[in-house]
């Protein structure tokens, strides 16, 4: 049986000062939101494209099956590779799905009709969606807690320049003066898979999470990777902190655990993360994988063109976590969640009011939902911010895993399917009606953080959520009693 340990890791990780190691940690691991913004920004501008005769002549419910191939392969890829994360590490596993994501990409670039494009892109999301649980578990231990708020929003709405960088793309690729109509989407894909190759190469300088080591047992080389992650932010051989963690080491923990920890003792705040996902993942999905579908069918706008229609809805998207993240560490979550889940909710309720009525041109649509996500975006981070810290370090990867396939399955696999066909009704009421769907659900979401919202603003990780290995049986039931009846 493996000895306890008593250390003070987990408070010298979150006084360390801002240094580079932290931008380090934030490019390398970051860029996964910037590649994933990248891939459903490019195949929502060619959705166009792909229904023309010369490519591979889709139909309208044809774009919406790939992206529902896309969201079900990031869905199953969540699940595996989260559990795999929180048995063998974080570092190895945003290797081998980066590598799986490469894979996906480069094929769909080589794809002949609708159903091996599917296929690529079921591999495609299989990675990302692997990333997810291995990305935010990473980030959020290594990242310090005074600060993790703002950089978490940061970072997953830096999928918004991914998104911009994927418009950009559309624009210069899809012009057919420039390239034949076959060819340009293709590279596009290649493109991607350029990046991804770079950011691996950069992961390589990237440590393992030093509280995973220590909860699997490892505390000589946890040890090791914080003296040297000190010795970068120039605070080495300062005296440590006096806050200390005990744990009893454990190697695995199986699904057994994992259920029995998000339905006994943490099951509303597993209601909170399922309420949270659900509504941010149905809102995203059903607009940003068919806004190509609305320009083009209701304003005319040439499929050629869509890319430049959303740079400044990137941009929105972009700001609103860059703008609002610092007020999520200082006014604290719980005002700040529920505030941007109800202000989207209602300009988009008004905006699509609006668009029924056709009042709107193309850029004023545009601008509407730049304002709109501006808000909807620091609120989808925060849904995925809020499932990554107030659970146990040990089930943290596929907590998020499995929360975010929930959410995406529950809120966001059909929505493409369903608001392209709302959409190839040609009928303005009917796509006004999902659009108040989706609203509804942000303000029942909000409600929820109203209700079971956590204050882990400048908390650590270990104070918001005690580790399972943090003491014997009955003391861990004790303190999970004491932190779920205080929320």
């Amino acid at each position: 049986m493996t000895l306890p340990i008593t250390t003070s890791i987990p408070a010298r990780l979150d006084r360390l000062p801002w240094r580079h190691f932290h931008w380090l940690v934030v490019v390398a691991l970051g860029i996964t939101w910037i590649l994933d913004g990248l891939e459903v920004t490019f195949i929502g501008s060619i959705s166009g494209v792909l229904q023309e005769p010369a490519t591979l002549g889709l139909s309208s419910s044809a774009i919406g099956l790939l992206a529902s191939f896309y969201l079900a392969g990031a869905i199953i890829g969540a699940l595996f590779f989260g559990y795999l994360t929180d048995q063998f590490g974080r570092k190895r596993l945003f290797t081998i799905t980066l590598a799986v994501y490469l894979v996906g990409v480069l094929l769909s670039a080589f794809a002949w009709n609708l159903w091996t494009l599917a296929a690529f892109r079921f591999i495609t999301g299989a990675g990302i969606g692997g990333e997810y649980g291995a990305i935010n578990s990473a980030i959020d231990e290594l990242i310090p807690a005074r600060v993790r708020g703002r950089v978490d929003l940061t970072i997953n709405g830096s999928y918004w320049l991914g998104a911009a960088l994927g418009a950009g793309m559309s624009v210069v690729l899809l012009n057919p003066a420039w390239l034949p109509v076959d060819i340009g989407w293709r590279i596009g894909f290649g493109a991607g898979a350029a990046i991804g190759l770079i950011i691996l190469l950069l992961r390589r300088l990237l440590p393992e999470s030093p509280r995973w080591l220590l909860t699997h047992g490892y505390p000589e080389r946890a040890e090791a990777v914080v003296a040297a992650i000190e010795q970068r932010c120039g605070v080495s051989g300062e005296k440590p902190p006096a806050e200390t963690l005990t744990i009893h080491p454990r190697r695995h923990f199986g699904l057994r655990v994992v259920f029995k920890t998000l339905f006994g003792p943490y099951r509303r705040r597993t209601v909170l993360g399922l309420a949270l996902m659900i509504a941010q993942a149905f809102l995203y999905n059903a607009i940003f994988f068919t806004y190509a579908l609305v320009l083009t069918h209701f304003y005319a706008v040439a499929p050629t063109a869509v890319g430049l229609y959303l740079l400044p809805f990137a941009m929105g998207n972009f700001l609103g976590p860059l703008v609002l993240g610092p007020f999520f560490d200082t006014l604290g979550r719980k005002p700040m969640i529920t505030a941007t889940y109800i202000g989207s909710a209602l300009l988009l309720a008004a905006t699509g009011a609006l668009f029924a009525h056709g009042l709107l041109s193309a850029t004023m649509q545009t601008a509407a939902w730049s304002v709109i996500f501006f808000f909807a975006s620091a609120a989808a981070s925060a849904a995925y911010l809020t499932v990554s810290e107030v659970f146990p370090l040990e089930i943290r990867a596929l907590s998020i895993a499995m929360f975010y396939a929930l959410g995406t399955a529950a809120g966001g696999l059909l929505a493409p399917w369903l608001f392209g066909a709302l959409i190839g009704t040609g009928s303005r009421i009917a796509v006004f009606g999902g659009y108040l769907f989706a609203a509804v659900l942000m303000i029942a979401a909000a409600g929820f953080e109203l209700w079971l919202g956590v204050p882990a603003e400048r908390r650590s990780l270990e104070a918001v959520a005690a580790p399972l290995s943090a003491g014997n049986e009955k003391r861990l039931k004790d303190e999970k009693c004491r932190i779920t009846n205080s929320f």
